[in-house]
């Protein structure tokens, strides 16, 4: 099974200084080569003044605006979405788009957010409590009808999500936390962390634990990578770390700074058994040789027999 792709897009990529942000997804689009099949896009109403576009509207456009390609986000913060009108959201966008949306969701971790917008900010702790909930729930709602779930956090009765998605999206968590990995290999289809390798291999062994832990056959999970790329003229000019903003034991460590060192730092993560990698581009330079110089050599690096896809 060949790896494939997808383009994270940002609200306001960096060639959008015009204002043009419909044209610049395009032309992100258009140099795309085949091994892509997925936008992908996250789920943030606000970085301080930074302007931000709303995860879920953007997606269902993009969806329309681009329908050869699946879209998904890197991830839903669970919170923020009732989990009964989330199912029904998705159950809508699957069906308009003939099966091209994947539930891409996490605990949510943004404190500044959800407390300029009114939603409190519970523990971690009841953060994971609520996202087991929420995908039972989004689960029966796809699965049965009427639907009914008493829990601690959410609550649903004789509920009907008509018509029920046909196929069902994956679902998709993305997260190296100990216990939303746990929910992982309970209730998800498949699993999103950070490449290269060194960043994605801790997680990756405690998602095995976790696996052992269930009962649940690893290879039965779609395995994924994120990744920021960058490969500036100059090498010398390459950052090879820089923080990330929840988890500050697992900095951000981009792919680059040229393309034959992208397809050796990604190489490892399919002979893994990574299926599918999600990038985040510094440029639509770095796109472009991406897309011409990575994509197809990574493509073409033999994954392990059984390795499973989304689709």
């Amino acid at each position: 099974m060949a790896v494939e792709f997808g383009l994270q897009l940002t609200s306001f990529p960096p060639e959008a200084d015009d204002g043009d942000v419909l044209g610049c997804y395009r032309r992100m689009v258009e140099v795309l080569s085949p091994e892509f099949t997925t936008l992908w896009i996250s789920d943030h109403f606000q970085f301080g003044d930074t302007p931000m576009l709303e995860g879920w509207t953007r997606l269902t456009y993009l969806a329309a605006l681009f329908p050869h390609l699946n879209v998904g986000h890197l991830v839903l913060g669970q919170g923020y979405r009732n989990p009964a009108l989330l199912a029904k959201m998705g159950a809508t966008l699957q069906y308009l788009t003939g099966g091209r949306f994947i539930l891409g969701i996490g605990a949510g971790w943004h404190e500044e957010e959800y407390r300029a917008y009114g939603y409190g900010y519970p523990s971690p702790g009841t953060r994971v409590a609520q996202l087991g909930e929420a995908l039972q729930i989004i689960r029966m709602l796809w699965t049965e009808a009427p639907a009914t779930f008493v829990g601690e956090h959410y609550r649903i009765e004789n509920a009907y999500c008509e018509p029920r998605p046909t196929p069902i999206p994956p679902i998709l968590i993305g997260s190296p936390s100990p216990r939303v990995l746990r929910l992982t290999a309970k209730l998800a289809d498949g699993w999103s962390w950070d490449a290269p390798m060194v960043s994605y291999q801790p997680a990756y062994d405690t998602l095995l634990r976790a696996c052992a832990e269930v009962g649940r056959d690893p290879a039965s999970l779609w395995l994924t990578a994120g990744a920021d790329v960058d490969f500036p003229d100059d090498p010398a000019d390459f950052e090879a770390e820089y923080p990330q903003p929840y988890y500050p034991e697992f900095p951000i460590r981009p792919l680059g700074p040229t393309p034959a060192d992208a397809v050796e730092q990604l190489r490892p993560l399919v002979e893994l058994g990574v299926s599918h990698v999600m990038i985040s581009p510094s440029s639509l330079r770095t796109l472009e040789r991406f897309s011409t110089e990575v994509a197809p050599d990574v493509a073409r690096i033999s994954s392990p027999v059984g390795a499973r896809s989304w689709a």
